[in-house]
């Protein structure tokens, strides 16, 4: 079995980075396998070139980004409610140690009592129904423009599935639409 890796980095531009949501709360919508969209609200940083946010690693968000990168993000309230136009992003699942760290750390300096505050919450909910303080955490990286930043496999049979059964997209992002 051969997996061809390729990358295609892009780097945005200050105008880019203008156009990216202002405000607490960043709707992101995920796609389902019949393309009915699901939008999640989740608070968000930016390290300068891409947006953040930490989230549940079992979650059925990250199953759905981990099948289909492309998402669309819109600022909103934290119920949801839009208060922008939604564009289109990409996302890539993040999960080793020093990137949730980061990603965590960025997180405390925007949001340095909120973020505290929910965290202990969560923690203590977590306890009071028997599960361990933390679940296992997943940072997704958002890029917007036309193509994603992230290295999509190709392969050159079919004998491959990646994690959790999803089968592979091998003619770039436009074709699964």
């Amino acid at each position: 079995m051969a997996i061809q890796m390729t990358e295609r980095p892009v780097r945005r531009t200050a105008a880019d980075l203008k156009a990216l949501p202002r405000g607490r709360f960043l709707s992101v919508t995920s796609f389902k396998r019949d393309r009915t969209g699901v939008a999640t609200p989740v608070w968000f940083v930016s390290d300068g070139e891409r947006l953040f946010a930490l989230t549940d690693l079992h979650s059925a968000k990250v199953r759905r980004i981990r099948r289909d990168p492309h998402v669309m993000i819109a600022p909103c309230r934290a119920g949801g409610r839009l208060r922008g136009e939604p564009i289109d992003a990409w996302a890539q699942v993040q999960t080793t140690e020093p990137e949730l760290e980061r990603v965590q750390g960025l997180l405390l300096d925007r949001y340095p009592v909120s973020y505290r505050l929910v965290m202990l919450f969560y923690r203590l909910g977590r306890r009071l129904r028997g599960r361990p303080g933390v679940a296992d955490g997943a940072a997704l990286a958002i890029t917007t423009g036309s193509e994603p930043v992230v290295a999509r496999p190709c392969v050159d049979d079919e004998s491959h599935t990646p994690p959790h059964g999803d089968p592979l997209v091998t003619g770039g992002p436009q074709s699964a639409r």
